[in-house]
């Protein structure tokens, strides 16, 4: 008999092509290619791997949810360990439970929230430069909160997705409209900012959108008046810029 499994990872997405199977990864590997890989040798059959979304290359993520279905006979605890054996060092498996049979990663996720990290010190830290994106220059908390607090709600975010991307979603029921719940800029140490954003979902490079638009409101470049503006559909260039994906994080998904 077959079970469905519930399995959270982190990774850190540095040397990885997203999360999703791509046609060149046999060269460039994925988050999902390499677990299917281990999961197939560990079930000894094919395994399929359906994740809670997408990310791309070079964004990580500190809670990741993905099932799976075996009838391979493991209790939960020993796959868990099992599979961490067989993964390499930059992902790891933290819980696998069993869940009923219409359980989806994908479409059963209430909510997710989204980590941006910034290193905001003077000099460039070679150690977490794939892990944080370096920003020297000072930040305008106060200004970054109140543009902050305009996102929430519910809107449509077209001009906070990838212009290629736009057309498809738009011909999708919601189209580009979202909500989000909450939006917090708080430092994370020291030197580093952290970015926390969730709500009921996410268009295409729209957490990077909404980073970059809120440190160009930091810069000056951007008003408050700007972004009301673009919270009925407005196009992607009156946004801000796209952040690199190395500050990345997802955060958590809620079902």
């Amino acid at each position: 008999m077959m079970k469905n499994l519930k399995i959270t990872i982190s990774y850190n997405g540095a040397t990885y092509c997203g999360f999703q199977i791509q046609p060149d990864s046999i060269t460039t590997p994925t988050i999902q290619g390499v677990c299917t890989e281990a999961l197939t040798k560990l079930f000894k059959h094919e395994a399929t791997v359906i994740g809670c979304g997408r990310t791309d290359a070079g964004v990580h993520a500190r809670e990741y949810v993905f099932n799976t279905r075996t009838s391979l006979s493991i209790p939960n605890n020993g796959l868990v360990k099992a599979l961490n054996g067989l993964l390499p060092h930059d992902i790891a498996v933290h819980t696998c439970e069993t869940v009923d049979n219409d359980f989806h990663a994908r479409y059963s996720a209430k909510s997710k929230e989204y980590a941006y990290l910034i290193h905001n010190g003077k000099t460039r830290n070679v150690f977490i430069q794939d892990l944080a994106y370096f920003y020297p220059r000072k930040l305008d908390f106060e200004k970054m909160r109140q543009a902050a607090e305009l996102f929430m709600g519910e809107h449509d975010f077209s001009a906070y997705c990838k212009a290629e991307s736009l057309e498809i979603v738009k011909a999708k029921e919601h189209g580009a409209v979202r909500q989000i719940y909450d939006f917090t800029v708080k430092y994370a140490n020291e030197d580093c900012v952290e970015l926390l954003v969730k709500g009921n979902g996410f268009l295409h490079n729209m957490v990077r959108i909404l980073c970059g638009t809120l440190i160009n409101v930091s810069e000056g470049k951007i008003s408050l008046d700007d972004i009301r503006k673009t919270l009925s559909g407005g196009e992607r260039k009156m946004a801000g810029v796209t952040l690199p994906a190395c500050g990345l994080y997802l955060n958590k998904v809620v079902y």
